[in-house]
């Protein structure tokens, strides 16, 4: 059954307590399009930057993967990044909790782009924090959670990881893997950045603010943000 999430019920949703406003939030489409797709021919990848610091090396990592995938297939494939720095995205409604009087909340309008019926990709990045993801990426990722209640509306979506660290081996192989499990329960499809290199997916050195020196690195962002297309376009050509 096709499943589609319209940016009107999110933004008319406001702040509130997750556990009731998912109900606003989501509806079920009665027009029987492929999820993979949509109605459109456009496919949509959206990489979500989950670094506190607004516009540093994790949004230009996703932004590196992002015009890769665009590269792809220029005619079809429609990109987005959404960079959560400076955004509040409290993990308190993930467990029925609710916000404090006056507690702003920007996961609605953050959640409204993961809703397009044409989503058919996802890219999670993430500075690595003590060998895992940022707290503001749990805080995301538990959020979604609205999706998998909605009868697992980011079922089938492609999704792929990037990861920020200090050092070379400074935990980015393992920050992806504690994200992996939680796309998996969304029943997301995973991707690494595939060939030549074959690993878990991109896998980026931050030297003083500076990723565009790492060229191994980069060159791992733009292999995912290949691999996602790659996987979007087969899967959207296998629905038709």
């Amino acid at each position: 059954m096709a499943r589609d999430i319209t940016r009107r019920h999110f933004l008319n949703a406001g702040a509130g307590v997750a556990a009731t406003a998912t109900g606003a939030w989501m509806s079920r489409s009665a027009q029987g399009e492929e999820s993979v797709a949509g109605d459109s021919d456009q496919l949509k990848i959206v990489a979500v930057s989950c670094s506190p610091r607004r516009g540093m090396t994790t949004s230009t990592g996703l932004q590196i993967a992002l015009e890769a995938a665009q590269e792809v297939a220029p005619e079809r494939i429609e990109v987005e990044l959404v960079d959560l720095g400076g955004l509040s995205i409290p993990g308190a409604p993930a467990a029925n909790i609710a916000l404090q009087p006056g507690e702003k909340d920007d996961f609605p309008e953050v959640a409204a782009k993961l809703a397009v019926p044409n989503l058919a990709g996802l890219l999670v990045g993430t500075p690595v924090y003590f060998a895992s993801m940022s707290y503001l990426c749990k805080a995301f990722l538990d959020r979604c959670g609205m999706f998998r209640r909605a009868d697992f509306a980011l079922s089938g979506k492609v999704g792929g990881v990037l990861a920020v660290g200090g050092v070379r081996s400074g935990g980015q192989e393992l920050a992806i893997g504690s994200i992996f499990p939680i796309l998996m329960c969304q029943e997301m499809v995973l991707v690494g950045e595939g060939r030549p290199t074959g690993h878990f997916g991109a896998r980026l050195w931050n030297r003083d603010d500076d990723i565009l020196a790492d060229e191994f690195g980069v060159s791992t962002a733009q292999a995912l943000g290949r691999r996602v297309a790659e996987v979007c376009l087969e899967r959207a050509a296998n629905a038709r």
